[in-house]
């Protein structure tokens, strides 16, 4: 196989794909054993005839269409990966009359991304972003990570908000008691809302060994007919009450959960951590702010195929995360009272703005004419690969070569956004601004 890169019309690449004689010859043996099968000739048993007896009955040209479709599907993404072509759309083949033992070409047509010519993307000026770290900052985190190592603890106070009962209930409507509507030594935090609303609250003041009768509306839009909108009753018995012991936040405190001696050094870390991701967030605030001017500043040709494609894996992901909330496609539409067609009309906006600005940011890369380094690559590789605990090598076999061309298409565009960041004209706040320019001494 040898791939022929012909020219560019528009964002129509052309090229040609050539096989030799012994490639078809072997792509036709593979179509016969891969079809024989479906040939019933009298006097042989069905899938037993041999190619030639099967060639005479059907015409010798029987097994090309197979053979060329094998070929293709084997060598037209290496030569994409060959050419450099991005397609974003089915391409159009030319098949030539074909003579066994003879080579062949093949002419294809793809459409791919247009070469977008992007101006306005130097000298942007865009307003400094700043998150502040401040001292009460690092001691919420604190308090935090002090709540996450406390330990409940047996009380025989009133129980209050933020506590845990332990508690049987039954409910009544009237004097009947509703199904799942009972349990025995159901833990519940007072204050998560976990529960009907109105039910915690009744709960607060209770001691152990204490019974309530805790009276709910549960709401119209309830999931069980019998229930929505009903008044009820539970019938409650608090078992147990259990606070939080919180661990005292001291030297001993930051020996326990982290490697450092003392509070002081465990709260410089911190402040350190929050103030590093506090400072890549406003970076990030401050690059959407900068792409969203050139946006904004360059009108180009968007293909509808590259948006009906983003579309596609845009509903497809919001599908995955319906489901991982539990739920299905079709009750979402049921509770929103949307259709699909909504949907897709809802979201079509944002699928245009993605694939604009991934042309716009490739336009800036290609004019920029960056290049991707193999160490580069290999470093992406290798992040990857310890996300999924895997070997880097076996990261780039997983991803194959089409997949790393994209992940160097990647790295290419993040060059292109920090290319814009960094010929940014940052505009300090105001309030930095007038302290700047006001003159010493005053």
């Amino acid at each position: 196989m040898n791939a022929t890169w012909i020219g560019r019309e528009g964002n129509i690449e052309r090229f040609e794909i050539e096989f030799t004689g012994p490639e078809f010859d072997d792509a036709l043996i593979e179509a016969y054993k891969s079809n024989k099968d479906q040939f019933q000739i009298d006097g042989f048993r069905k899938g037993k005839a041999p190619r030639k007896i099967i060639e005479q009955h059907y015409g010798v040209q029987v097994f090309d269409e197979e053979a060329v479709e094998g070929l293709l599907q084997k060598e037209y993404p290496k030569a994409l990966i060959a050419l450099g072509i991005e397609p974003i759309d089915r391409p159009e083949a030319e098949i030539p009359s074909l003579t066994h033992g003879e080579g062949f070409k093949v002419a294809f047509s793809v459409p791919t991304p247009p070469e977008v010519e992007v101006k306005d993307y130097e000298g942007v000026k865009v307003k400094e972003i700043e998150h502040p770290v401040t001292d009460g900052d690092v001691d919420s985190r604190l308090e935090q990570t002090q709540s996450r190592n406390a330990r409940l603890v047996t009380t025989d106070k009133e129980a209050e908000n933020g506590d845990s009962v332990n508690i049987d209930y039954a409910g009544f409507l009237g004097d009947v008691q509703f199904e799942g509507g009972t349990d025995q030594g159901h833990t519940l935090l007072l204050g998560s809302a976990a529960f009907i609303e109105g039910f915690e609250e009744q709960l607060i003041g209770r001691k152990a060994g204490d019974e309530a009768d805790v009276n709910v509306t549960f709401p119209e839009d309830y999931h069980s007919e019998e229930l929505a909108g009903k008044d009820v009753v539970f019938k409650v018995k608090v078992n147990e009450v259990k606070v939080e012991d919180k661990p005292e936040i001291n030297d001993e405190f930051a020996q326990d959960i982290s490697e450092f001696d003392t509070l002081a050094e465990l709260k410089a870390d911190i402040k350190a951590k929050m103030v590093e991701t506090a400072e890549l967030r406003a970076e990030m605030e401050m690059k959407d702010a900068i792409l969203e001017q050139i946006y904004a500043a360059n009108e180009i040709d968007v293909p509808e195929v590259m948006v009906e494609d983003q579309l596609e894996n845009m509903l497809k992901e919001f599908e995955r995360e319906i489901k991982d909330q539990g739920f299905k496609l079709e009750q979402y539409f049921q509770m929103t009272g949307q259709s699909p067609k909504d949907l897709r009309e809802q979201i079509k906006g944002d699928a245009y703005k993605r694939v604009k600005m991934r042309l716009l940011v490739a336009g800036i890369a290609r004019q920029q004419e960056f290049k991707v380094s193999d160490e580069e690559v290999d470093a992406e590789l290798a992040k990857m690969a310890e996300s999924y605990s895997m070997e880097k090598e076996n990261m780039r076999d997983v991803l194959g070569e089409f997949q790393i061309k994209l992940l160097t298409d990647d790295i290419k565009n993040k060059k292109a956004v920090d290319y814009i960041y960094e010929n940014a004209i940052v505009e300090q706040a105001e309030a930095e601004q007038a302290e700047a320019e006001q003159p010493a001494g005053v």
